[in-house]
C-alpha cells in the first residue's frame, strides 16, 4: 500500500484507510491509494465486505481544487469511482467530519453509507460555479429524489448526517467516537442479510416518479430566479437532474453531466468564483508576519458603544462564548443597546436557530459599564464610538492610561487615520483598526488596520481573531476609506455624475443590477438614508439638496425615488427637478441617454482606478484582498471575481482608454500592465 493508505482484516471484513492529511482531499496521492487498496480487498478471498473510511479529522472533503484546469494524472476520480461501484462484495462509506463534493460522490458510489452525528456530507460545488461531476447530479436524484437532490445541489449547504439520514443520504448512523467498530458491525448486519446488493445507479423508486414531469424543472428555476441570477451553475445542475430523470440509460445521464461540467468549467462565471475560493483563503497570509509569530490571548473584550455597531460588535463575541464588557456614557443608552440584544438573539431563537438556554448563556456573558474603568483588565477593547478625531482622541488617551500593559486597543473607525488615534497612546504597537461591516454580527469582512507602529503580534492576534469570530480579514494600510470603502468611493460618485449628465435614477440603478448588484446605487442611498450622507456636505450636491427638502429616502419622503406604503419605488418629479436644477447651476452638460454599458463603465472603471492605487501604494496586500474586501464588504457579485478580476476580463487597455476618455487620469500601475500585457488580479 502507498503512505497514505492501509489495508486490515477483521474476521472477513477489509477495512480501508485513507490518511492524507490535513482533509484527505482527492488529489493523486489519495486516489491512487483507494484504487490500489480497493483492487487489493476486492481481489481478497478472505474479504467478504469491505468498509472505506479515513483517519484524520475527516471523511474525503472534496477534490484537490488545485489540480483543476490541468491534466488529472490517472486514475482520475471518475475512474477510482467507477471502480469502487463494480465492486463484487457489500462496500460500505464510514464518514466523520466531512464528505463533501468528491468525497460525498466516494460514499455515492458504495453500496451503503454510515456517518458518526456529527458529520456533515453535501454536493457543494455550485460555490465554485461547477455542478458535482463524478457521478453526483445523476446518484443524488435517486437516492433522495429530485426536488430535494435540486435543493441540496443549487444551495451547496452540508447537510448534517440526522437530517441527511432522514433523507436518504446516509443509511445508518454510528455512535460518537466509534465509527470503525460499528462500521465493521454494519457490514456484518449486511451480510447475515443476504440482501442483494443495489448500486445506487440502479435505483429507481425515488427518481421515478419525476418522469414524464419537465414542469419540476422549469417551476424550480422560477422559483429561484432572484437567488439564481448571474450564475450559470444552477442551471445547469438542474439540467443534469433532468437529464438523471429523463434518460433511462444512466451512463447517458453520466455524458449529459460531463457536458454541463464541462461548459461551466469554460465558463468566466465559474473562473471567478474558483479564483474568489482561494482568495478568501489567502487573505491571512502575511509575508511579513510569519505564521509563527506570537499573539495575545484574548480571553475578556470590552466594546465601548451600545449602540448598533457596537451592539452587532459585542454580539460576534458572545456568539463564541467570550465574556464583553460593554460601555456606555448613560444607564439610558445601555438599557437601549442590551436590549437589542437580546431581541436579536430571541428573534433567533424564534426562528429555531438557537434555543431560549443559549440566548440566556450568550446574554450572561455581557457585563454593562458606565465608565471606562471597567476596562482594566480586558485584553482587547474595541472603540465604536462617534466617527469624529477628536472625540476618538480623547477615548484612546483616557484607555491607554487605564487598560492594562499588553492589551490591544482597537477603532472601529470607517475612515479616519488610525496613526493619528495611535499618537495619543504611550503605546502604539498596541492599537489598531478593526473595521466591521454593518450589520457587525451579520457582515462577513473585517478589515483589519495595520499602522504605522502596530506590531506583528497585534496584526497576527487581530488575523487570528477575525477567523475565530467566523469573519473573513483582509488585511489594509492606513488610509481615508482603507480598502472597501475608499475603492467604493467612485461608485456613488460615478452615479451621481450620471444623473447630472441627464441620466434617470431608474437607468443608473437598472444597469448596476443587470451587472449583478442586488440593488442599484441609488435605490441602495434611499434605503439606508440620505441624511447619513446629505447633511454632511460642505457643497451642494443631489442628496444635500435631497435632505434639504425633507427627503431622506425610503423613511420619510422619499429620495431618488417617490415610494408608496408598501415602500415600491416609482419615478420623482421633485426628484428630477432637483437634479435639473443642480445640473443648471453647476453647468453640467448634458449628455442624454446612454447604454447600461456606458453607465457600468462610468461607474465601476474608477472603482478599478482606485484599486489599482491601493494596491500600488501597499495598502493592500494582493489584488485578490481588494476583491475580497468588495464582495464581503458591498456585496460585489461573486460570478465577476471583483473588481480586479473583473477588470482583466474586460481588457485593462480597454479601462485605461475609457478612463482616459471620462478625464480621469489612470493610475500608473494600472497603465504599466495594459502596457505589458499582464494581468492586474492573476
Amino acid at each position: 500500500m502507498s503512505d497514505v493508505g492501509t489495508i486490515m482484516i477483521e474476521s472477513g471484513i477489509g477495512v480501508l484507510t485513507i490518511d492524507n492529511p490535513p482533509v484527505n482531499a482527492l488529489g493523486f496521492k489519495t486516489r491512487k491509494a483507494i484504487f490500489d487498496g480497493f483492487k487489493t480487498l476486492e481481489a481478497d478471498d478472505r474479504v467478504q465486505a469491505i468498509v472505506l473510511i479515513c483517519g484524520g479529522r475527516t471523511f474525503f472533503a472534496g477534490a484537490d481544487i488545485s489540480e483543476f484546469g490541468m491534466p488529472f494524472q490517472q486514475p482520475d476520480l471518475r475512474v477510482v469511482l467507477a471502480a469502487l461501484e463494480r465492486s463484487s462484495k457489500p462496500l460500505i462509506a464510514a464518514i466523520h467530519g466531512t464528505a463533501l463534493g468528491g468525497g460525498y460522490e466516494t460514499a455515492l458510489v458504495c453500496h451503503y453509507r454510515i456517518a458518526v452525528p456529527s458529520a456533515k456530507v453535501g454536493l457543494p460545488e455550485v460555490h465554485l460555479g461547477l455542478l458535482p461531476g463524478a457521478g453526483g447530479t445523476q446518484r443524488l436524484p435517486r437516492v433522495v429524489g429530485v426536488e430535494a437532490a435540486l435543493d441540496i445541489m443549487t444551495t451547496g449547504r452540508p447537510v448534517p448526517a440526522k437530517k441527511a439520514k432522514e433523507l436518504g443520504m446516509i443509511d445508518a448512523l454510528a455512535e460518537e467516537g466509534k465509527l470503525r467498530e460499528d462500521a465493521i458491525a454494519f457490514a456484518r448486519q449486511i451480510l447475515e442479510s443476504a440482501a442483494p446488493l443495489v448500486r445506487v445507479r440502479d435505483r429507481e423508486d425515488k427518481i421515478a416518479p419525476a418522469r414524464g414531469t419537465p414542469e419540476i424543472y422549469a417551476a424550480f428555476l422560477e422559483k429561484n430566479k432572484r437567488a439564481f441570477r448571474g450564475f450559470k451553475a444552477p442551471a445547469n445542475i438542474v439540467a443534469a437532474v433532468q437529464a438523471a430523470a429523463e434518460t433511462a440509460d444512466f451512463d447517458a445521464g453520466l455524458v449529459r453531466e460531463v457536458e454541463l461540467f464541462d461548459e461551466l468549467m469554460a465558463s468566466s462565471e465559474s473562473a471567478a468564483q474558483r479564483y474568489y475560493f482561494f482568495a478568501e483563503r489567502e487573505t491571512t497570509k502575511i509575508p511579513t508576519v510569519p505564521s509563527a509569530t506570537p499573539k495575545v490571548d484574548i480571553i475578556q473584550v470590552g466594546v465601548i458603544g451600545a449602540g448598533t455597531m457596537g451592539g452587532g460588535i459585542a454580539m460576534n463575541f458572545l456568539n463564541i462564548g467570550m465574556p464583553v464588557t460593554l460601555v456606555e456614557t448613560s444607564q439610558a443608552a445601555l438599557d437601549r443597546g442590551i436590549s437589542v440584544i437580546r431581541r436579536n438573539y430571541e428573534i433567533t431563537a424564534q426562528k429555531g436557530r438557537m434555543t431560549q438556554g443559549q440566548v440566556e448563556q450568550r446574554m450572561a456573558l455581557i457585563t454593562p459599564a458606565l465608565g471606562l474603568e471597567a476596562l482594566a483588565e480586558v485584553d482587547l477593547v474595541i472603540e465604536a464610538v462617534f466617527e469624529e478625531m477628536d472625540v476618538k482622541k480623547d477615548v484612546f488617551g483616557k484607555l491607554d492610561k487605564i487598560c492594562k500593559q499588553g492589551a490591544l486597543l482597537a477603532s472601529n473607525t470607517s475612515f479616519l487615520d488610525v496613526d493619528e488615534i495611535a499618537s495619543v497612546t504611550s503605546r502604539p504597537q498596541n492599537v489598531l483598526g478593526l473595521h466591521f461591516f454593518s450589520p457587525a454580527n451579520v457582515m462577513r469582512l473585517l478589515e483589519v488596520v495595520r499602522g504605522e507602529k502596530t506590531s506583528k503580534e497585534a496584526i497576527a492576534t487581530a488575523m487570528a481573531l477575525g477567523k475565530r469570530l467566523g469573519k473573513v480579514p483582509v488585511l489594509s494600510g492606513v488610509c481615508f476609506g482603507f480598502i472597501a470603502n475608499r475603492i467604493m468611493t467612485p461608485y456613488t460618485a460615478g452615479a451621481m455624475n450620471v444623473l447630472l449628465e441627464g441620466g434617470t435614477p431608474e437607468d443608473v440603478d437598472a444597469a448596476l443590477v443587470s451587472y449583478g448588484f442586488a440593488m442599484g446605487p441609488l435605490a441602495m442611498l434611499d434605503l439606508v438614508g440620505l441624511d447619513v450622507i446629505g447633511r454632511e456636505s460642505s457643497e451642494r450636491t443631489i442628496p444635500s439638496e435631497l435632505v434639504k427638502l425633507g427627503r431622506l429616502g425610503q423613511k420619510q419622503n422619499g429620495g431618488f425615488y417617490d415610494y408608496d406604503e408598501k415602500r415600491c419605488a416609482t419615478p420623482s418629479p421633485v426628484a428630477a427637478k432637483i437634479v435639473a436644477d443642480l445640473s443648471r447651476d453647476l453647468g453640467v452638460e448634458n449628455k442624454g441617454t446612454r447604454s447600461a454599458e456606458q453607465i457600468v463603465a462610468q461607474l465601476l472603471y474608477p472603482v478599478v482606478n482606485e484599486g489599482a492605487k491601493v494596491l500600488e501604494e501597499g495598502i493592500a496586500l494582493r489584488a485578490s484582498d481588494i476583491d475580497v474586501a468588495a464582495i464581503l464588504g458591498y456585496n460585489w457579485p461573486i460570478y465577476t471575481g471583483g473588481p480586479m478580476f473583473w477588470a482583466d476580463t474586460v481588457g485593462l487597455s480597454k479601462i485605461v482608454e475609457g478612463l482616459r476618455a471620462a478625464g480621469i487620469e489612470p493610475a500608473a500601475l494600472l497603465v504599466r500592465k495594459a502596457e505589458a500585457g499582464e494581468a492586474l488580479a492573476r
